[in-house]
């Protein structure tokens, strides 16, 4: 399936700002007096689209089985996400970053894997986890006296935990099955955000801020090259739209 118009959007206009940042950090005009800034956010994970697991049909325990795609909001629904770095301001409206993120998503569900022989299939997923690191350029432009909007742009690389399930089977004695179904992975990722940035003080700011996040998919666990399921769990990148408070302090 090719990719939607506005995630070419993104990743284009990803790589329009950041090598425009690029070129005018040489300039370097109208420097602020608090140049360095540190900020810390924390938030909800809301997930748009991916999947943690995709159909398909093959054989286990020696029974036929049939495998639906679950979505990772079937599995997990919102979760944690937390934000903390820094930037540095080399013009008044432009500011380099540095931030690194945790998302956090419980799997707080027994979802409903498909049919193995007679009888429903059901499946328990570990929690998912991904810290990354990502570059990012933000601009800034006045609002008010005291508020500024911004929008920003980042890329970088996440690291995912593995992710095991538990199959389960009533009616075709299969009982707490587990199984690895995916490895540790360095995942590339792409964000956007938008948001305000309220000045409480000469120094400190509060901020709110809504955007878009792609963390690349998980590599996949080979146990399933003989059961005729090895594409089940090839398609796993996912897009989210995290939205975050938090707080900016400036030196």
């Amino acid at each position: 399936m090719a990719p939607a118009p506005w995630k070419h959007a993104v990743i284009g206009t990803t790589v329009a700002l950041l090598l425009g940042g690029a070129s005018a950090v040489q300039a370097q005009p109208d420097k602020p007096d608090y140049p360095w800034s540190v900020e810390f956010g924390l938030g909800w994970d809301n997930g748009i689209s991916g999947q943690i697991n995709s159909s398909g049909v093959g054989e286990l325990n020696n029974q036929v089985v049939v495998i639906t795609n679950n979505s990772f909001e079937d599995v997990y629904g919102n979760g944690l996400h937390i934000r903390f770095g820094g930037g540095y301001m080399f013009r008044n409206d432009t500011e380099a970053r540095l931030t690194f993120t945790f998302q956090s998503l419980d799997a707080d569900f027994i979802v409903p894997m498909g049919d193995i022989g007679v009888s429903n299939l059901y499946g328990e997923y570990t929690g998912y986890q991904a810290w990354g690191i990502d570059l990012g350029l933000r601009r800034y432009g006045d609002i008010r006296p005291r508020i500024r909007g911004y929008g920003e742009v980042t890329i970088g690389l996440a690291i995912i935990d593995e992710t095991d399930v538990t199959l389960v089977a009533p009616g075709a004695n299969l009982a707490g099955v587990a199984s690895d179904f995916y490895d540790q992975t360095s995942s590339f990722t792409l964000g956007a955000n938008v948001g305000l940035l309220v000045q409480a003080g000469e120094r400190i700011g509060l901020f709110g801020q809504i955007g878009l996040r792609y963390v690349g998919g998980m590599s996949d666990v080979d146990n399933l090259s003989a059961t005729g399921l090895d594409d089940i769990n090839d398609k796993s990148a996912r897009w989210t739209l995290p939205i975050i408070a938090g707080i900016r302090y400036r030196f």
